[in-house]
């Protein structure tokens, strides 16, 4: 899996030394060469902050070796680096606040000897009227800058983190620092043979490069690869000697996790799955992308999908037949990373499943007139509950294979879309297309129905799907003969209809002929013959009751009955409104 991530980080151009790390920015700090004061500089664009590919960077174990506390290099908080604290900050948050911002003074303070600009920020900080009118200004923006945002600086126009004049003395401080915390008694390290790369390599005993943004993981990261117990080691090895790699490789690794989890990644609560490719891939050729926000083309021309698969099918993308994808599941749990799953393949294999996860999931709209369009994938997720906070991240996953890898769709979606949909029906609310594709996805792919298609079949020979059929015909012959009454046929007995129908419809069919009594004879005539034709398919035989999966074919019944009665209509009728 590792190896991976470094052929993605080597194919990227991704380089990270131990001390270093890409972070963000929100706000820079404008001054002169002299630390005079010029302004305040927002640097994000909308909610997007600025990225730094190479800023000075102490581990969290770094940041409090020997007892002292300290602030990091020309990028940090706020609070740490101006004092802009939050409302109401307790005593020991303003003391931990004060010693990091003259730490971080320290620091400008040591390099500015080397280096003018850094310097002036010194003298700017330095400076209490100043740092105060920073605070005041920083107070009057809309919108509010936040405490812990990070903010940076720039002198005459430069910014600081933007030029290299600074690497130098970071490297010699940072290695003074290991230097000086580094135990009297700590034996030297024999050689080993890195996990990642086969080399010969002193092995880090820890490694301080963290994996951030993980839902459930700490603000300040999480580690992928640790042994702090005994019980986790073996052969005499201390720590990450367990897993020998050098400092440099597990840096690398570690931003180059972060860098996907940032730019290519997908959350499902608390779950984040990172995607990448063997070899690069244009934006528009991205169908990890398009499974998150399909575009639905037009009548008669191909899905995305279906155009990749038929330009590599036809020789003219042998960049993507020759791709590989990795999709790799992570959380955070008390520091920890946890891999939860991991998913590779051909390229020319994701797209294909991508394709038949589309066609799998098409069903007609509720006004029988078209297809609805391509779902997203949190509208097929969000389908099986009220709110798409609700659904199991472990079902969102299992749902994201059945997408990627092709598998079969979780039988727990199903009951649950199942459930929601009743719940829409008898509250006489519009029937969700995602659910209703979920479920006619999930009789195709598991159950192989050859019988199910888009829209309607009247010739389905499940009893089941026929009675589906039936009772949507009985509730628009009310609607036909009385008007609109209220709570109707399927509002009252829907759910009773689709669990024991024998008993249910056979009520319906007396009330029947008193409805067929008030209609004239053409509209008559029709609603005979239709019922008639759907009574001839169940051979006059209702099943008594339908389980789970007989319930599925009586709701696809039902849907696509409607949708055929309502083709052509001038007029909303039963379910026929569109989606929230």
């Amino acid at each position: 899996m590792l190896d991976k991530v470094l052929d993605f980080a080597r194919d990227s151009g991704i380089t990270s030394e131990p001390g270093f790390a890409a972070k963000s920015a929100r706000w820079a700090i404008t001054c002169d060469s002299e630390g005079k004061y010029t302004g305040i500089l927002p640097l994000a664009e909308g909610k997007q902050a600025r990225q730094f590919d190479c800023c000075p960077n102490l581990a969290q174990s770094e940041m409090i070796a020997g007892g002292v506390t300290r602030s990091q290099f020309l990028i940090d908080s706020l609070q740490n680096v101006v004092l802009y604290l939050k409302e109401g900050a307790t005593e020991k948050e303003v003391v931990k606040a004060e010693t990091k911002h003259q730490f971080f003074i320290t620091l400008l303070k040591q390099s500015g000897e080397q280096i003018p600009s850094l310097r002036a920020i010194a003298l700017l900080l330095n400076d209490k009227e100043q740092l105060h009118q920073i605070r005041e200004e920083l107070a009057q923006l809309s919108p509010k800058p936040k405490p812990i945002d990070n903010v940076t600086f720039r002198v005459e126009g430069e910014l600081v983190l933007d030029v290299d004049s600074w690497h130098t003395w970071w490297r010699d401080f940072r290695s003074g620092l290991l230097r000086d915390n580094q135990k009297p008694a700590a034996k030297k390290t024999t050689q080993m043979r890195c996990l990642l790369s086969g080399e010969l390599i002193e092995p880090a005993k820890t490694h301080k490069a963290k994996i951030k943004r993980l839902p459930g993981g700490l603000s300040t990261g999480d580690a992928l690869i640790g042994f702090d117990k005994a019980a986790f080691q073996s052969f005499g090895l201390d720590k990450s000697e367990n897993a020998a790699t050098s400092e440099a490789t597990a840096t690398l690794y570690a931003e180059t996790l972060n860098h996907l989890i940032q730019e290519n990644s997908t959350r499902f609560g608390d779950l984040s799955v990172a995607h990448w490719f063997s070899h690069s891939v244009q934006d528009e050729d991205d169908i990890f992308s398009t499974l998150q926000n399909p575009e639905t083309p037009e009548p008669g021309i191909d899905s995305l999908p279906r155009k990749l698969l038929r330009s590599i099918q036809s020789g003219k993308r042998e960049d993507l037949a020759n791709n590989h994808y990795y999709a790799l599941t992570l959380s955070g749990a008390s520091g920890r990373v946890m891999v939860r799953d991991w998913m590779e393949g051909q390229f020319s294999e994701l797209i294909q499943h991508i394709d038949q996860w589309f066609s799998d999931l098409a069903i007609v709209a509720r006004d029988g007139k078209r297809l609805t369009p391509l779902p997203k994938f949190l509208a097929v997720a969000g389908c099986t509950e009220r709110d798409l906070g609700d659904v199991p991240p472990p079902l969102m996953l299992q749902l994201y294979k059945a997408a990627i890898n092709g598998l079969a769709f979780p039988q727990s979606a199903k009951a649950k879309a199942l459930l929601r949909n009743r719940i829409h029906i008898i509250q006489d609310e519009p029937i969700s297309h995602a659910g209703m594709g979920l479920i006619k996805a999930y009789q195709i792919r598991n159950k192989g129905d050859q019988h199910m298609g888009t829209h309607l079949n009247p010739e389905h020979p499940e009893p089941a799907y026929q009675c589906g059929r039936l009772l949507a015909l009985l509730a628009r012959l009310q609607r036909s003969a009385l008007g609109d009454v209220g709570a109707g046929v399927v509002q009252r007995y829907y759910a009773a209809a689709s669990q024991t129908p024998a008993l249910t419809i056979g009520r319906l069919m007396s009330n029947a002929k008193n409805h067929l009594s008030k209609l004239d004879g053409g509209l008559q005539h029709w609603y005979e013959n239709q019922i008639a034709d759907v009574m001839g398919q169940i051979d006059n035989a209702i099943p008594k009751t339908l389980d789970l999966e007989k319930q599925s074919l009586f709701a696809l019944g039902y849907y696509q009955q409607i949708a055929k009665l309502n083709a052509g209509k001038d007029k909303t009728t039963d379910n026929q409104g569109e989606d929230s």
